[in-house]
């Protein structure tokens, strides 16, 4: 079934009534203010990837080798939302194929991040509900397994979305557009996938989250010994929490972008989407090393080490809990 122009009228005027913006001062601020604050967490990020990648202790460990892929998968949207703003902000109109790799990829990270979130929760859970079968459950073999079957379960809907792209639309590969993910829907079962596969990701994940936080909960009260280890995992499970929230309102991003098209002044609008990109792409993008990173008595040393460039050897406190 195709999607008539009414279905998308809301959206579509979203992007094609903008202004295109001279490159003046103000947006010049807008350009280098999203810029900066995106080079600077990515440096933060790379930093602390870093930092753990100097011990292989920390790559023999499964938390870590998921707190690995969150902070390059973050690192990874948040240049790819900060080139998409840029291009939306200047009004570059780009080719649909590359506008569909941007899409693809954007999106897909920012599913991974939450699922990324539930292995971590699933792995705490397994350290303290069950603890003799952790070593067995929890291996980075498996680890690796788990994010490839998550990246391989997200990216086979959206290469289907491309595909069909291609064969509905001659134009596909010569085509400049206004580059938005509502320009890439030729059918209503493609919105209808995306929206579908997002509310999984939010109920599944937010399941999976709030049963280990529980069981974690239940253990540590029960619990004789160790009740430091089972505490510190239940707040981590609960900053999982956290973070979930902040990764799933990238879905917000949209919805509101859509109600923010009926304030009557373009310039209004404009401001208003600056600031809901900053705080719904790029700010929750930005604290996964400060939510789970540095209060991990292992990392918090050795980031703090390269991050202020030290030549001295540092004495960190290598040995994983």
């Amino acid at each position: 079934m195709a999607v008539t122009n009414e279905t998308y009228q809301d959206t579509s005027f979203i992007h094609e009534q903008m202004i295109i913006f001279e490159m003046n001062e103000r947006t010049m601020v807008k350009v280098a203010v999203a810029i900066l604050m995106a080079v600077f967490f990515i440096y933060i990020n790379c930093v602390m990837i870093f930092a753990m990648s100097s011990r292989m202790t920390f790559m023999e460990i499964s938390r870590y080798i998921l707190f690995t892929h969150l902070l390059l998968n973050d690192s990874m949207q948040l240049l790819v939302s900060c080139l998409m703003y840029v291009f939306a902000l200047v009004y570059l109109r780009l080719v649909k194929v590359v506008c569909g790799l941007f899409v693809m990829f954007g999106s897909g990270m920012s599913r991974v991040a939450p699922l990324n979130l539930a292995l971590m929760s699933l792995e705490r859970y397994a350290a303290i509900c069950l603890p003799l079968r952790h070593s067995d459950i929890a291996t980075p073999k498996r680890s690796g397994i788990a994010i490839a079957v998550i990246w391989f379960v997200i990216l086979i809907n959206l290469i289907i979305d491309m595909l069909y792209s291609t064969a509905k639309d001659p134009g596909f590969f010569v085509t400049p557009i206004f580059c938005t993910r509502q320009k890439l829907f030729f059918a209503l079962w493609q919105m209808q996938v995306f929206q579908g596969f997002n509310t999984f990701c939010f109920v599944a994940v937010s399941l999976i989250i709030i049963y280990t936080y529980i069981a974690i909960i239940v253990t540590a009260r029960a619990a004789s010994s160790d009740k430091t280890k089972a505490s510190k995992a239940h707040k981590t499970v609960l900053l999982h929490l956290v973070q979930l929230g902040l990764s799933l309102s990238s879905f917000l991003y949209a919805p509101i972008e859509s109600a923010l098209a009926s304030v009557g002044s373009n310039t209004i609008f404009i401001d208003l989407r600056y600031i809901n990109f900053l705080f719904l792409i790029i700010l929750p993008r930005c604290l996964s090393p400060l939510i789970y990173g540095l209060r991990d008595d292992a990392i918090r040393p050795l980031f703090l080490h390269y991050l202020t460039c030290r030549t001295r050897k540092v004495r960190a406190a290598v040995m994983v809990q």
